[in-house]
């Protein structure tokens, strides 16, 4: 365990360098901290090998960095502040996560009925695609200090979009594993994974309030904030352990409920220093986050990438933009939101190697075959799409005037 701390402490250190080389070429740093978890995880130079990877110590400190990193999302969730956009918000989410569903589906339905390939598998390309991961537009929002109409819009869209991700996904899946005689996902399984961030994350944060108020400096809120978020891990790694069985939360959703709690509670004013201490640990976090994406990303499938994957980015990339725009028309969302928005949708890694790893084990069961088309078209899409997304959101804040120069 001490040598694999001390390989994964090398790759962090590794990322911060690729980062700010990047950072003086005018792209995002968080694309070198994407890359060195490429080029240094288990499938290249393997610093950070297999054997750490799976091991179950490194698995639970990922889930305190994803929900230490998921604050960023809860605190600008302030319900006075987004009250007005909130229907508006509530329906771009909506138009651009089914929009995405059913062309990426229907553009597979034609694929597979063409290559004689079951159908059904259509939709499963579809569940996986609708999802998007906020990690990597988080870093960005984070780097460059966005503001504006599209950063207010895309951080608690994130949020709706990964809980229509998983209703959808989990939904497809239940009714093909049992079509196909597999395991089929329970009713109850999906709202828990749906509810159980919310609720931890709401019940700590109460806790964490109630200590706060009595607190008098902000280095003693810092502490009350970082304690209570350790504990709502340790509620989310119990729930894991003993209802699921597996990794099945969303530990982002859980810092995200945890801080969004806090913050509409409180006056900002009383929170203002602790936040300023607590950046660093933010910031380390985003950089774990991102990292720990890229180390899966196993790049020799790139070589092997064909057609489906062409089709998957594609389609995918249509149904993100194409849906964010018809989302924002109908909704009467500012023109910045309804041009741009889509682009900053289009990060999707982590995200989909979760539904992939689910979608791979059920379809083995039915069709070994089917299940190596996921898995190779999908964590190929992963690193091509990722590369290149990161980029293009970039420069959608830019192009929305929503980076200061």
């Amino acid at each position: 365990m001490i040598i694999g701390l001390l390989r994964f402490f090398a790759i962090i250190c590794a990322a911060f360098a690729c980062g700010k080389i990047l950072s003086k070429v005018k792209l995002p740093a968080i694309l070198g901290w994407l890359i060195a978890g490429i080029i240094f995880g288990p499938y290249l130079a393997e610093v950070v090998t297999l054997d750490i990877t799976n091991a179950l110590w490194y698995n639970v400190c990922i889930k305190f960095f994803e929900c230490f990193a998921g604050v960023m999302i809860g605190r600008e969730i302030i319900f006075k502040k987004i009250a007005q956009s909130g229907k508006q918000i509530i329906g771009i989410t909506f138009v651009q996560s089914i929009g995405t569903f059913l062309v990426v589906s229907a553009v597979f339905a034609v694929v597979f009925f063409i290559t004689n390939i079951p159908i059904y598998l259509a939709f499963i390309f579809g569940g996986i695609a609708l999802a998007t991961a906020p990690a990597p537009d988080l870093s960005i929002v984070n780097e460059y200090h966005t503001k504006g109409p599209v950063t207010k819009t895309l951080i608690p869209l994130a949020a709706i979009d990964d809980i229509i991700g998983v209703i959808v996904f989990f939904t497809i899946i239940s009714i093909i594993s049992g079509i196909g005689g597999g395991a089929s996902v329970s009713p109850i399984a999906i709202v828990g994974t749906i509810l159980f961030p919310f609720i931890i994350g709401f019940i700590t944060g109460i806790c964490a309030v109630v200590l706060i108020k009595w607190a008098k400096n902000s280095i003693l809120r810092f502490i009350l904030l970082v304690f209570f978020l350790c504990i709502s891990v340790i509620c989310g790694l119990l729930i894991d352990q003993y209802i699921f069985h597996s990794f099945r939360l969303n530990y982002l959703l859980v810092g995200m409920s945890f801080s969004a709690t806090v913050v509409n509670i409180l006056p900002e004013v009383e929170l203002t220093d602790a936040w300023k201490l607590y950046n660093p640990l933010l910031n380390l976090s985003l950089v774990i986050v991102i990292v720990n994406l890229g180390m899966p990303l196993d790049y020799r499938l790139i070589s092997g990438a064909g057609l489906f994957t062409a089709i998957y980015i594609l389609s995918r990339a249509a149904g993100k933009i194409g849906g964010a725009y018809f989302g924002g028309k109908i909704t009467k969302a500012e023109p910045t939101v309804t041009k741009y928005l889509g682009f900053t949708l289009l990060p999707h890694s982590g995200v989909s190697l979760v539904f992939t790893g689910i979608a791979v084990a059920t379809l083995t069961a039915i069709d070994a075959f089917l299940a190596s088309i996921v898995s190779g078209t999908i964590v190929a899409a992963a690193i091509i799409n990722e590369v290149i997304a990161v980029i293009v959101a970039k420069f959608a804040f830019k192009l929305a005037g929503e980076i200061e120069k």
